[in-house]
């Protein structure tokens, strides 16, 4: 059994087999999907698509590329969204600093109405950090992020950011960048993480992982990340990648309160 915990699923990508791409990694063992909203749009696809399955859920928010676009209403719609049982987070919202889509210091306003806002939710934030470590740490402690708890997706950072996360009490999620040849850095930090605050992801369609990479990613290739987690953990007693399955479901279902 394995969580993604993830995804896009609604990307325009998998419009002309969605259906069968679901089948596909319900096929390889993955029992439960975490489908993420990038803006209102998004959110509101994502919520749709997880009602139509009982073993996919949401997540609501605004990407920091995208908060440029926030307007007045969009909070209010986040929380009638946020009603569905089948929204489970916030996010993914945060910084980039790579690309600037929006301002970095619309950026910062954002990502601190958004925590503020899923704090009064209840629901635990999916953090998007690039180029962006130092505010994006001092922003979570100053509006009390660890009252709520949760993940930094996608986790590419180095051994500071993810003492910083674990400190927090967040959870650190792998993706296909484990894979990559040129990631020896990622591996190794991935080795120090306990194991009850591991959690992986396609973050499908992007960043797919070898031996597919060139190719659109997809659900059914969370199975490569969770066996390169357990070839880097090798040298724990008992690691195999049914083990990490087991971990990472267990911590899926706890941080997003899942049934």
């Amino acid at each position: 059994m394995l969580i993604d915990t993830h995804t896009h699923l609604d990307d325009a990508r998998y419009n002309d087999d969605r259906d069968a791409m679901i089948t596909r990694a319900r096929e390889a063992g993955v029992d439960n999907f975490i489908t993420i909203g990038c803006d209102l749009a998004t959110s509101q696809s994502a919520v749709a698509l997880a009602d139509q399955h009982d073993f996919i859920y949401a997540s609501i928010g605004v990407h920091p590329h995208e908060v440029k676009h926030i307007q007045d209403t969009w909070y209010a719609e986040f929380r009638q969204l946020a009603r569905s049982k089948k929204v489970v987070a916030y996010g993914e919202i945060g910084l980039d600093y790579h690309y600037n889509h929006s301002s970095p210091k619309e950026q910062r306003d954002r990502f601190r109405e958004q925590i503020q806002l899923a704090r009064e939710l209840r629901l635990p934030v999916i953090i998007h950090t690039r180029e962006a470590d130092t505010d994006t740490v001092a922003i979570l402690q100053e509006e009390h992020a660890s009252e709520i708890g949760g993940v930094f997706h996608c986790f590419s950072g180095d051994a500071a950011l993810a003492k910083h996360a674990l400190d927090l009490g967040f959870y650190l999620s792998f993706s296909g960048i484990l894979t990559f040849p040129k990631a020896t850095a990622l591996r190794d930090i991935a080795k120090t993480v306990p194991l009850d605050r591991l959690l992986i992801e396609t973050d499908c369609p992007y960043l797919t992982p070898v031996p597919y990479r060139g190719k659109r990613n997809e659900p059914a290739y969370v199975t490569h990340v969770a066996q390169q987690l357990a070839t880097v953990r090798a040298d724990e007693l008992g690691m195999s990648p049914e083990k990490i399955a087991l971990a990472t479901t267990r911590n899926a279902k706890r941080l997003f309160k899942l049934a």
